[in-house]
């Protein structure tokens, strides 16, 4: 479980926090919007505050955080600020939310880990990015089905892709095998899997399923 701290309560923010906490995450969030945070509190701590102030985010438990997500939508100068003050009390990962190219290059630059776009990412895919740390990438090709990279799960590695037979197991289909080299500054080898090939543990999976059934294996 992860503890997640997330600023600004707006659509955005509510639905990750709301989703990360279905995760079994703890989340705090802190908005200024009293009535938000009622709203807010069936799923997380809510913190009536201002972000921009960073003896508040202390105050509230945010330096204790893995993971802050300043998901402040159209007040850039908050959202740089607030993102200033989580990279100051120590946070280890901060993700910003950018309303624009040039929003995001500032946000790089006074220290968010990673910034995001609401026209290009989703709550519901952040979520899963930040709860389950096994799906390394993903990517949503109709509604509910998914192609992602993940590792091999625990309980397939050192089977044969027959023996571990992932789409009956877990209702997932293997695209390919991203496989390391053996000379360590090579990239990986992409392999057409075949039902003899082994899964190996450091090995990268390239697969198709519904998303449910990712979130599942991932957990």
């Amino acid at each position: 479980m992860k503890r997640i701290g997330i600023i600004g309560a707006g659509r955005f923010g509510l639905s990750l926090a709301e989703s990360l906490s279905n995760a079994g995450h703890e989340v705090i969030l802190m908005d200024r919007n009293r009535p938000a945070m009622q709203a807010a509190s069936e799923f997380a701590t809510a913190v009536q505050g201002d972000a921009t102030q960073a003896h508040i985010l202390e105050e509230a438990g945010f330096g204790e955080c893995d993971i802050a997500v300043v998901a402040i939508g159209s007040n850039i100068e908050a959202s740089m600020m607030a993102t200033a003050n989580c990279k100051e009390i120590g946070i280890p990962g901060v993700v910003a939310k950018a309303t624009s190219e040039l929003h995001g290059k500032i946000l790089r630059r006074i220290g968010a880990d990673t910034v995001i776009y609401p026209d290009r990412d989703s709550a519901h895919r952040l979520a899963r990015s930040i709860a389950n740390h096994d799906i390394i990438d993903l990517l949503e090709v109709s509604e509910g089905f998914s192609i992602a990279e993940i590792d091999v799960p625990e309980e397939f590695r050192g089977k044969t892709l027959a023996e571990a037979d992932m789409r009956k197991q877990t209702g997932i289909t293997v695209l390919c095998i991203r496989r390391a080299d053996p000379d360590p500054v090579k990239p990986r080898k992409a392999v057409i899997p075949k039902a003899t090939d082994v899964l190996q543990g450091d090995d990268k999976l390239i697969v198709f399923a519904e998303t449910k059934n990712l979130d599942k294996i991932a957990q």
